[in-house]
């Protein structure tokens, strides 16, 4: 497998599009973008991406008849294809069967589940780049200003709170916290990846405390983590 694998996501709408571009963020990862299904093909096409992740519902030309070309094609009928569909239009994903997709995504998309699928077919981790930053979060399981703790980074995807009672992996909590003073408060959902507590410590040289993913963040809220890091050019924590 190539040492820096390319991945072609293609979807109309463009919170999709930046949701799963955060989720599979890496440095050594190429990734083309495509807003239709004819877009997607001549891409597909030009660059023999390893993996093609199609929304079922593309417009022109969509995601099924996408991923049907691609498998027709000699030249890319072995190109992994992902397809993403509806979690509750059970027609829409046999139409993702009768394509001849290798997997079948559904929206929500489930953070974990996807980079799961999309790391089995590169056969190598995809680990988004965190970076060294204090930032004041306040958090709760119902209310986001019941507690108050300090991150020691941050991704796009979330970061890791200090904290000496930490809530339980997969437990469901509000956030609020600020970039800056002068940037828009960000308020979203999270839940809880894993769990350093002080009497079963995972990462020694971590101090106790919980990381946690975002959930239901806007595309405007991913654009303003973008831009807090690079404007601070914080330091990479790994």
């Amino acid at each position: 497998m190539d040492e820096n694998p390319t991945i072609l996501l293609a979807d109309n709408i463009e919170l999709f599009l930046e949701i799963e571009k955060t989720i599979m963020q890496r440095t050594s990862v190429k990734i083309l973008t495509a807003y239709d299904g004819n877009e997607a093909l001549e891409l597909a096409r030009q660059h023999r991406p390893n993996i093609v992740i199609l929304d079922l519902n593309l417009p022109e030309l969509d995601g099924a008849e996408c991923c049907h070309a691609i498998k027709q094609d000699p030249s890319l009928h072995d190109t992994a294809v992902m397809l993403v569909a509806s979690g509750g239009r059970p027609q829409d994903q046999d139409r993702c069967r009768n394509a001849g997709c290798d997997e079948i995504l559904l929206k929500p998309i489930n953070r974990t589940e996807f980079l799961k699928k999309v790391e089995k077919k590169l056969r190598l981790p995809l680990r988004r780049k965190r970076y060294q930053a204090e930032i004041k979060v306040q958090y709760g399981e119902n209310d986001a200003s019941s507690l108050i703790g300090y991150s020691i980074d941050i991704s796009s995807g979330g970061f890791f709170i200090k904290t000496e009672k930490p809530l339980e992996v997969s437990e469901s909590l509000a956030l609020r916290f600020s970039l800056t003073s002068h940037v828009k408060e960000i308020i979203c959902s999270a839940n809880v990846a894993w769990v350093n507590s002080p009497q079963k410590q995972v990462k020694l040289d971590w101090p106790p405390g919980m990381g946690v993913q975002f959930v239901d963040i806007s595309l405007g809220e991913l654009h303003a983590i973008r831009n807090f890091i690079e404007s601070n050019l914080l330091e990479p924590s790994w």
